[in-house]
Formats: C-alpha cells, structure tokens, sequence
C-alpha cells in the first residue's frame, strides 16, 4: 500500500491575501484623506462675502470687509448708452445711504459692447472725473464663459438672471445672499425703496443688539 501524499500547501496564499489587505487599506486611507481635505481645507462659498476680488490696481481684496452691509454690485461701463445716467444715480445712492450700513460696488466689464476698453486704474480715474464717484471700483472682469468672475458668477446662480448688458445690478443683503435684482434700464426710483428697506432693517438690528 502506497504511503498517502498530503496536498501541497498553498505557500503563497497568506502572503497575497495580506498584501491584498493593505492595498485595499491604503486605498481607504487615501480616500478618507481626500474626504477630509475637501470638507475642512477646501474654502467652501457659502455666500458673496465669502469672496475675493481684485482692486483696480490689481490688488486682492476680500469682500468680508462688506459683510453686515447692504451691497449694490453692478457690472458698469463708460462707453455706453447707460453710462452717465447710471453712474450719477449710484453715486447718489452711495451719497444718501453712505458706506456705513451701505455700498455700491462696481465691476468694470467689456463683454457687452465692447464698452468698457480701458483699464481698470484708468476706468477708475475716468469716473471720479467725471461723476464724482467715491464707490469702489474694481478690477475689470469677465462675466459670461468660463472665465467668469466667481463672485459674480455667485450672484447670477443665486438669482437666476444673468446680465446681457451694461449696468445690471444686484441687491446683496448683511449676510451676502442676494434679495432682488434690477435692470439697466430701470430708474433710481425704482432701486431706491428696496435700498432703504434693507439699510433701515440693519439700523434696527443695530439698535438692538446695543
């Protein structure tokens, strides 16, 4: 009777099932870590303020400066139909309402027309010449395309409208989220009552949080 032969044992069967099991915990570390990069290092835009921008100058600047105010945005240009009348009527509302509980922030763009050709430090110059304006003025942007400015891209996604001409403006309330929106063509009295409203609620506020 022949000797009975035991089956070879699978040598390599524990190694390859613990290097299986490393990989695949490597793998979920990797994941986790992504996770937790995308939920705590990643800023997330939960409103307008939480945005930065450039100056005229070419300069960043974060729009938190802002917060607790009402914002006017408005994408504004020198060589258009819209041009004088809308600029004398924001800087009268930035004069009315003054910048501490309100501001008009302004957004130079060539995108519509090509009106706005200049620079933005010579877009600057150009209005406080001729308009007086003591709002800000800011880096020239991009709205429409990829290239579209993020902050500005926030306030068309929160509204639904985006501009398809010079001079639309956005109405941002204290905690950044946009509360109405105007046309070019629609006039200083129509802007007016819903400035007040806003900056009147603020002053209250105000008052009683003292």
């Amino acid at each position: 009777m022949e000797p009975f032969a035991a089956p070879t044992p699978l040598k390599c069967s524990i190694p390859k099932a613990r290097v299986i099991a490393v990989l695949l915990s490597m793998v979920l570390c990797s994941v986790t870590l992504f996770l937790l990069q995308l939920k705590y290092l990643k800023p997330r835009i939960k409103d307008f303020y939480s945005f930065e921008v450039k100056d005229s100058r070419g300069r960043t600047v974060s729009l938190e400066k802002y917060r607790g105010k009402a914002s006017l945005i408005v994408n504004v240009a020198t060589n258009c139909q819209h041009t004088d009348r809308n600029y004398l009527a924001l800087q009268e509302l930035h004069r009315e309402f003054g910048s501490f509980h309100f501001n008009v922030l302004a957004f130079p763009c060539n995108q519509f027309g090509e009106s706005e050709p200049g620079l933005s430090h010579e877009i600057e110059a150009f209005v406080k010449a001729n308009y007086g304006v003591t709002f800000p003025i800011f880096h020239k942007i991009k709205i429409l395309g990829s290239e579209g400015e993020p902050a500005f891209k926030f306030l068309v996604d929160s509204s639904k409208k985006e501009p398809r001409w010079n001079f639309w403006k956005y109405l941002v309330n204290p905690e950044g989220k946009v509360v109405k929106y105007w046309r070019p063509e629609e006039s200083l009295e129509a802007i007016r009552p819903d400035v007040a409203a806003l900056v009147r609620q603020i002053i209250i506020k105000k008052k009683e949080d003292l």
